[in-house]
């Protein structure tokens, strides 16, 4: 008995080919990869981290595909880091020193430092010298400068920080001179420590102060040379103890880098700078 052959069905030449074409590209590693996210670490002052990690989240709103990572640390961090390679962007609550000018630094809003105490305390002022009478160990009672007789609680910014660097430049003096019984890193830690003691005396940023002052915490903000401490004097000009709020870069910015610092800078992030309590550049 005849057995009838079974012939191949003959495949569709167009489907040959996209078989042909799949072997050869993966042969030759040619498939379209994957889009990656592009992202940028950003690391450094902590008086600019909730600010800059705000841009960043309606920064990755408005560009799909981008991840903004924010890391606080200090200023001396953000621009070690930048140095070393291990973030795109430092953020710092100063200028750029002398020996900074081969970084690239872009200022994004201003800010101003200011001495703050508990709310309780009857002192209403200090004058400059008194100030550093403090802070060097010359005055210890809240007596001798008009308030309650009670040990004054000093409480200084560690190093590294831009707050603690224009403070002594301010006053005319090194950190070895302080006299201090608390060190303290960020601005929040800071104004906790002397919400919680009423015999304290500190320093922060005036955005993060009045922004606690008017939300409850318990501390007030004093004057300098009799020029309040608010976010009207810094934007005049007229507070004696005010700094930039800068973004740095190893080089000039491009690329990303150069996308997110513009955003930081233009009039869309307006708002959330004044929520902060700062100046933005303009308006």
């Amino acid at each position: 008995m005849n057995k009838t052959s079974k012939m191949p069905r003959a495949r569709n030449p167009a489907t040959v080919f996209l078989i042909c074409l799949f072997c050869v590209c993966a042969l030759l590693g040619q498939f379209p990869a994957e889009a990656k996210e592009e992202q940028l670490v950003i690391t450094g002052s902590s008086t600019m981290a909730p600010l800059v990690s705000e841009m960043g989240k309606r920064f990755e709103s408005l560009h799909t595909g981008t991840r903004i990572d924010v890391q606080a640390g200090g200023s001396s961090r953000g621009i070690a880091d930048v140095l070393n390679g291990l973030a795109d962007i430092g953020m710092a609550s100063r200028a750029l020193k002398a020996q900074e000018n081969d970084l690239y630094g872009v200022v994004i809003a201003h800010d101003g430092v200011t001495v703050i105490l508990h709310s309780n305390n009857p002192i209403q002022a200090l004058t400059d010298d008194q100030i550093k009478g403090i802070y060097i160990g010359v005055i210890t009672n809240w007596k001798t400068v008009g308030g309650l007789d009670a040990p004054i609680t000093v409480v200084n910014k560690a190093e590294g920080r831009s707050t603690l660097e224009l403070f002594l430049h301010y006053f005319t003096l090194s950190n070895r001179d302080i006299k201090a019984h608390v060190v303290i890193g960020d601005n929040e830690q800071g104004i906790k420590t002397v919400a919680g003691n009423p015999h304290a005396i500190g320093y922060v940023s005036i955005g993060t102060a009045q922004y606690d002052a008017t939300h409850g915490v318990p501390i007030r903000l004093l004057p300098l040379r009799n020029i309040p401490a608010t976010l009207k004097t810094v934007r005049e000009g007229t507070f004696p103890l005010s700094r930039p709020l800068t973004l740095v870069t190893k080089s000039s910015p491009a690329g990303l880098m150069k996308i997110f610092i513009d955003f930081a800078r233009s009039s869309q992030v307006h708002d959330l700078i004044l929520k902060q309590y700062f100046v933005p550049l303009q308006g």
